[in-house]
Protein backbone atom coordinates (compact mmCIF):
# COMPACT_ATOMS: atom_id res chain seq x y z
CA UNK A 1 0.00 0.00 0.00
CA UNK A 2 2.90 2.46 0.77
CA UNK A 3 4.39 1.34 -2.18
CA UNK A 4 1.34 2.14 -4.22
CA UNK A 5 1.09 5.75 -2.86
CA UNK A 6 4.54 6.24 -3.20
CA UNK A 7 4.65 5.45 -6.45
CA UNK A 8 1.52 7.48 -7.66
CA UNK A 9 3.14 10.85 -5.93
CA UNK A 10 6.66 10.52 -7.66
CA UNK A 11 4.10 9.40 -11.43
CA UNK A 12 3.25 11.82 -14.34
CA UNK A 13 -0.21 11.97 -12.90
CA UNK A 14 0.96 13.58 -9.22
CA UNK A 15 -0.85 16.51 -8.50
CA UNK A 16 0.93 19.57 -9.89
CA UNK A 17 2.53 22.06 -7.08
CA UNK A 18 2.60 25.91 -7.23
CA UNK A 19 5.73 27.51 -5.48
CA UNK A 20 5.19 31.84 -5.01
CA UNK A 21 7.36 33.73 -3.19
CA UNK A 22 5.90 36.07 -0.61
CA UNK A 23 6.48 39.69 -1.05
CA UNK A 24 5.59 42.10 1.52
CA UNK A 25 3.09 44.65 1.17
CA UNK A 26 5.26 47.55 1.88
CA UNK A 27 7.29 46.32 -1.44
CA UNK A 28 3.89 45.97 -3.15
CA UNK A 29 3.05 49.38 -2.34
CA UNK A 30 6.43 50.36 -3.45
CA UNK A 31 5.91 49.12 -6.77
CA UNK A 32 2.68 50.32 -7.45
CA UNK A 33 3.27 53.47 -6.68
CA UNK A 34 6.37 53.11 -9.07
CA UNK A 35 4.66 52.22 -12.12
CA UNK A 36 2.03 55.05 -11.45
CA UNK A 37 4.50 57.50 -11.88
CA UNK A 38 5.77 56.19 -14.41
CA UNK A 39 2.36 56.05 -16.32
CA UNK A 40 2.02 59.76 -15.53
CA UNK A 41 5.38 60.86 -16.50
CA UNK A 42 4.62 58.86 -19.66
CA UNK A 43 1.49 60.78 -19.88
CA UNK A 44 2.63 64.47 -19.63
CA UNK A 45 5.01 63.82 -21.74
CA UNK A 46 3.04 62.63 -24.20
CA UNK A 47 0.65 65.44 -23.71
CA UNK A 48 3.46 68.13 -23.85
CA UNK A 49 4.90 66.54 -26.88
CA UNK A 50 1.18 66.70 -28.82
CA UNK A 51 0.73 70.43 -27.81
CA UNK A 52 5.04 70.86 -29.24
CA UNK A 53 3.78 69.26 -31.98
CA UNK A 54 0.80 71.00 -32.87
CA UNK A 55 2.30 74.35 -32.19
CA UNK A 56 -0.13 75.66 -29.34
CA UNK A 57 2.56 76.49 -27.14
CA UNK A 58 4.52 78.22 -29.27
CA UNK A 59 1.72 80.16 -30.46
CA UNK A 60 0.61 80.71 -26.81
CA UNK A 61 3.87 82.73 -26.24
CA UNK A 62 4.29 84.45 -28.68
CA UNK A 63 0.29 85.66 -28.12
CA UNK A 64 1.49 86.64 -24.90
CA UNK A 65 4.57 88.48 -25.82
CA UNK A 66 2.46 90.50 -28.25
CA UNK A 67 0.18 91.20 -25.83
CA UNK A 68 2.65 92.54 -23.64
CA UNK A 69 4.27 95.02 -26.06
CA UNK A 70 0.73 96.09 -26.98
CA UNK A 71 -0.04 96.53 -23.59
CA UNK A 72 3.32 98.66 -23.22
CA UNK A 73 2.92 100.74 -26.17
CA UNK A 74 -0.85 101.24 -25.17
CA UNK A 75 0.09 102.91 -21.85
CA UNK A 76 2.63 105.19 -23.43
CA UNK A 77 -0.02 106.41 -26.04
CA UNK A 78 -2.33 106.60 -22.74
CA UNK A 79 0.70 108.85 -21.11
CA UNK A 80 1.26 110.79 -24.42
CA UNK A 81 -2.26 111.98 -24.28
CA UNK A 82 -2.67 112.74 -21.14
CA UNK A 83 0.44 115.12 -20.92
CA UNK A 84 -1.25 116.84 -24.73
CA UNK A 85 -5.03 117.07 -22.50
CA UNK A 86 -2.49 118.59 -19.46
CA UNK A 87 -0.54 121.11 -22.27
CA UNK A 88 -4.04 121.87 -23.89
CA UNK A 89 -5.65 122.50 -20.79
CA UNK A 90 -2.89 124.91 -19.42
CA UNK A 91 -2.84 126.64 -23.38
CA UNK A 92 -6.57 127.15 -22.76
CA UNK A 93 -6.86 128.62 -19.04
CA UNK A 94 -3.74 131.07 -20.65
CA UNK A 95 -6.45 132.43 -23.22
CA UNK A 96 -9.10 132.41 -21.32
CA UNK A 97 -7.47 134.47 -18.72
CA UNK A 98 -5.99 136.68 -21.54
CA UNK A 99 -9.41 137.59 -23.29
CA UNK A 100 -11.11 137.97 -19.69
CA UNK A 101 -8.11 141.08 -19.50
CA UNK A 102 -8.47 141.62 -22.56
CA UNK A 103 -12.13 142.12 -22.28
CA UNK A 104 -11.83 144.25 -19.32
CA UNK A 105 -8.90 146.59 -20.44
CA UNK A 106 -11.49 147.30 -23.68
CA UNK A 107 -14.64 147.98 -21.44
CA UNK A 108 -12.26 150.18 -19.22
CA UNK A 109 -11.09 151.97 -21.94
CA UNK A 110 -14.45 152.39 -23.59
CA UNK A 111 -15.38 154.29 -20.15
CA UNK A 112 -12.35 156.72 -20.44
CA UNK A 113 -13.30 157.27 -23.75
CA UNK A 114 -17.07 157.73 -23.03
CA UNK A 115 -15.45 160.66 -20.10
CA UNK A 116 -13.16 161.96 -22.43
CA UNK A 117 -15.60 162.79 -25.34
CA UNK A 118 -18.19 164.30 -22.19
CA UNK A 119 -14.98 166.02 -20.64
CA UNK A 120 -14.68 167.82 -24.27
CA UNK A 121 -18.32 168.20 -24.97
CA UNK A 122 -18.48 170.00 -21.02
CA UNK A 123 -15.14 171.99 -21.52
CA UNK A 124 -16.36 173.52 -24.99
CA UNK A 125 -19.07 174.85 -23.45
CA UNK A 126 -17.80 175.51 -20.33
CA UNK A 127 -14.90 178.04 -22.13
CA UNK A 128 -17.89 179.99 -23.39
CA UNK A 129 -19.79 180.39 -20.63
CA UNK A 130 -17.14 181.47 -17.98
CA UNK A 131 -15.72 184.15 -16.81
CA UNK A 132 -11.64 184.50 -17.71
CA UNK A 133 -9.57 183.24 -14.28
CA UNK A 134 -12.91 181.72 -12.02
CA UNK A 135 -12.39 178.32 -10.25
CA UNK A 136 -15.17 175.97 -10.03
CA UNK A 137 -16.30 172.91 -9.13
CA UNK A 138 -17.77 170.81 -11.25
CA UNK A 139 -19.29 166.98 -11.15
CA UNK A 140 -18.72 166.14 -7.78
CA UNK A 141 -19.62 162.53 -6.87
CA UNK A 142 -19.38 160.73 -3.48
CA UNK A 143 -20.00 156.89 -3.96
CA UNK A 144 -18.99 154.42 -1.55
CA UNK A 145 -17.19 150.99 -2.73
CA UNK A 146 -17.13 147.49 -2.35
CA UNK A 147 -14.45 147.70 0.77
CA UNK A 148 -16.57 148.41 3.85
CA UNK A 149 -15.80 151.66 4.98
CA UNK A 150 -13.77 153.00 2.28
CA UNK A 151 -15.74 156.09 0.28
CA UNK A 152 -14.74 156.95 -3.47
CA UNK A 153 -14.77 160.70 -4.59
CA UNK A 154 -14.29 162.32 -7.96
CA UNK A 155 -14.89 166.02 -9.70
CA UNK A 156 -13.35 168.53 -11.95
CA UNK A 157 -12.06 171.72 -11.03
CA UNK A 158 -12.24 173.95 -14.03
CA UNK A 159 -10.22 177.72 -14.71
CA UNK A 160 -11.86 180.34 -17.05
CA UNK A 161 -9.81 180.76 -20.04
CA UNK A 162 -7.93 184.19 -21.05
CA UNK A 163 -5.57 183.57 -17.99
CA UNK A 164 -1.90 182.92 -18.77
CA UNK A 165 -1.33 181.15 -15.36
CA UNK A 166 -1.75 178.18 -13.88
CA UNK A 167 -4.12 177.81 -10.75
CA UNK A 168 -2.21 176.36 -7.65
CA UNK A 169 -4.22 175.54 -4.45
CA UNK A 170 -5.61 173.19 -2.16
CA UNK A 171 -8.75 170.71 -1.68
CA UNK A 172 -10.51 170.49 1.21
CA UNK A 173 -13.38 168.39 1.85
CA UNK A 174 -16.11 168.50 5.09
CA UNK A 175 -17.82 165.08 5.74
CA UNK A 176 -20.78 164.97 7.20
CA UNK A 177 -21.18 161.81 9.47
CA UNK A 178 -24.43 159.87 11.23
CA UNK A 179 -22.70 157.40 13.73
CA UNK A 180 -24.34 155.93 16.54
CA UNK A 181 -27.68 158.01 15.80
CA UNK A 182 -26.11 161.30 16.08
CA UNK A 183 -23.82 163.46 13.80
CA UNK A 184 -20.88 163.81 12.82
CA UNK A 185 -18.25 166.07 11.42
CA UNK A 186 -14.91 164.93 9.37
CA UNK A 187 -12.32 166.89 7.45
CA UNK A 188 -9.63 165.69 4.90
CA UNK A 189 -6.83 166.64 4.56
CA UNK A 190 -7.13 165.13 8.40
CA UNK A 191 -4.51 167.66 10.37
CA UNK A 192 -3.39 165.03 12.67
CA UNK A 193 -2.08 162.96 9.86
CA UNK A 194 1.36 163.96 8.77
CA UNK A 195 1.95 164.40 5.00
CA UNK A 196 -1.95 164.16 4.47
CA UNK A 197 -1.84 167.69 2.99
CA UNK A 198 0.24 167.02 0.35
CA UNK A 199 -2.06 164.61 -1.42
CA UNK A 200 -4.47 167.45 -1.43
CA UNK A 201 -3.00 169.97 -3.07
CA UNK A 202 -4.47 171.31 -6.58
CA UNK A 203 -2.23 172.35 -9.99
CA UNK A 204 -3.37 173.02 -13.19
CA UNK A 205 -4.07 175.69 -15.60
CA UNK A 206 -7.46 175.27 -17.71
CA UNK A 207 -8.77 172.15 -15.69
CA UNK A 208 -8.02 168.68 -13.62
CA UNK A 209 -9.96 166.07 -13.06
CA UNK A 210 -9.79 164.98 -9.19
CA UNK A 211 -10.55 161.58 -7.27
CA UNK A 212 -9.53 159.53 -4.06
CA UNK A 213 -10.62 157.43 -1.42
CA UNK A 214 -10.95 158.10 2.26
CA UNK A 215 -12.19 155.99 5.11
CA UNK A 216 -15.08 156.67 7.38
CA UNK A 217 -15.16 155.08 11.30
CA UNK A 218 -16.77 151.67 11.44
CA UNK A 219 -20.17 151.86 11.70
CA UNK A 220 -20.94 155.30 10.09
CA UNK A 221 -22.90 156.67 7.27
CA UNK A 222 -21.99 159.48 5.69
CA UNK A 223 -24.70 161.98 4.70
CA UNK A 224 -23.19 165.07 2.69
CA UNK A 225 -20.09 165.79 1.71
CA UNK A 226 -18.67 169.64 0.67
CA UNK A 227 -15.71 169.77 -1.76
CA UNK A 228 -13.98 173.33 -1.75
CA UNK A 229 -10.90 174.82 -3.44
CA UNK A 230 -8.40 177.38 -1.90
CA UNK A 231 -6.16 179.67 -3.10
CA UNK A 232 -4.05 180.89 0.02
CA UNK A 233 -6.63 180.16 2.14
CA UNK A 234 -9.39 182.04 0.44
CA UNK A 235 -12.00 180.06 -0.61
CA UNK A 236 -12.34 180.19 -4.39
CA UNK A 237 -15.26 177.67 -5.01
CA UNK A 238 -16.95 175.15 -3.18
CA UNK A 239 -20.06 172.12 -3.98
CA UNK A 240 -21.72 170.16 -1.65
CA UNK A 241 -23.38 166.67 -2.13
CA UNK A 242 -25.77 164.46 -0.68
CA UNK A 243 -24.70 160.78 -0.13
CA UNK A 244 -27.33 158.03 -0.60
Amino acid sequence: MKYKLLRRRMSISAPRMTVRTHVPWPLRISAIVAVLAVVIAGGFWLYESGKAFAGFGKNLKDEVATLTVENQRLRQDNARLAAAESAAQGRLNIETSTQSQLGNQIRNLELENAKLKDDVAFFDNLSANTPSGEVAIKRLQVNAEDMPGQMHYRMLITQGGGTDHAFMGDLQMIVTLQQGGKAAMMNLPDPSVPGDARAFQVSFRFFKRLEGTFRIPQGATVKQVEARVLEHGIVRSQETVAVN
